[in-house]
């Protein structure tokens, strides 16, 4: 059991490390990020209890709506309402880059949790592949959700755009990657070069919340 809850714990405290310590400005406080980091863990029971009665009353019926609907959207949405309301009007939240900490914090909380159980059902051998991708997939749909909640917060114009775009972007990319995991007979083609796709993608959107940031820190420099 300490080995499946070791290799259930390590891929995502170490991708949350990654994007912790990119944070080139003020460090978000611990407490914060692991309170966060709670809430998205606690999300995976509720879910998993949806998800459930939805299979039991026969409603996924298509491959589509289990991915795009019943899985990416459902996942997503309440990672974003619980990102929204408990970090994004927080008071440390207070540049940019800091939704992609508090993203892939919500995030990988809710896939720690998920791997834990998945690992605890199926045994230790799956945990390379799981950390592969249910893990780091998890993670960089919180970041990119992350960045647009962040470039929301801080932008003057377009505000409710940047927010729409932060739940609408997350859902579509998990839909995705759940379509190809379950409706593709040789995933594995086409699943690869999804992840590459989805780590460019998202360590572009660090690079990006990383310059709002500094662009941040040197206007409020400047009116003080």
């Amino acid at each position: 059991m300490l080995g499946i809850l070791s290799a259930g714990l390590a891929p995502g405290m170490a991708l949350l490390s990654y994007f912790y310590l990119k944070d080139q400005y003020e460090s978000e406080p611990l407490p914060m990020v692991f309170r966060t980091f709670i809430f998205g863990a606690l999300l995976v029971f509720p879910i998993m209890f949806i998800q459930h009665v939805l299979s039991s009353e026969n409603m996924l019926n298509s491959n589509i709506v289990n991915a795009f609907v019943y899985t990416g959207m459902l996942e997503e949405f309440f990672k974003w309402f619980i990102l929204f309301y408990t970090a994004y009007q927080h008071v440390e939240f207070d540049e940019p880059y800091d939704g992609v900490v508090y993203g892939a914090a919500v995030s990988l909380g809710f896939a720690t949790v998920e791997n834990i159980l998945y690992l605890i059902s199926n045994g230790l051998e799956f945990a390379f592949g799981r950390a592969f991708l249910p893990v780091s997939s998890h993670a960089l749909f919180g970041v990119i959700m992350g960045y647009y909640l962040g470039k929301g917060k801080f932008t003057l114009q377009s505000k409710n755009k940047w927010l729409i775009l932060s739940l609408l972007i997350p859902i579509f990319l998990h839909g995705v990657y759940d379509y190809i995991l379950i409706s593709i007979e040789h995933w594995l083609n086409y699943i690869l070069p999804f992840m590459i796709f989805l780590w460019w993608l998202g360590l572009k959107k660090v690079k990006s919340a990383r310059a709002l940031s500094a662009q941040y820190a040197r206007k409020q420099i400047s009116l003080q």
